[in-house]
């Protein structure tokens, strides 16, 4: 009997990661907003440029959360079995 997974393409495999990052990260800046921003705006190996729009306005990061959600959701929705 054959594995089924072996015939997922690895492309698939990344774009689901990517999915779950996304709506992982996503929804912790919303429900966590300022402890999760807080977290990477200082000595985080790049990342605390990323952050930088979002530090004292939570509002903007639950917004691109929202957003995060969604853009995960939809590339996890159109990964093909």
């Amino acid at each position: 009997m054959e594995d089924a997974t072996a015939e997922i393409p690895l492309t698939a495999r990344f774009a689901e990661m990517a999915a779950i990052f996304m709506i992982g990260d996503g929804l912790l800046g919303l429900v966590q907003t300022g402890r999760h921003t807080d977290l990477w705006k200082d000595r985080a190996l790049g990342a605390e440029y990323a952050v930088r729009p979002f530090v004292g306005r939570p509002g903007r990061r639950r917004l691109y959360a929202l957003a995060q959600i969604a853009a995960g959701l939809a590339l996890a929705a159109r990964q093909k079995r």
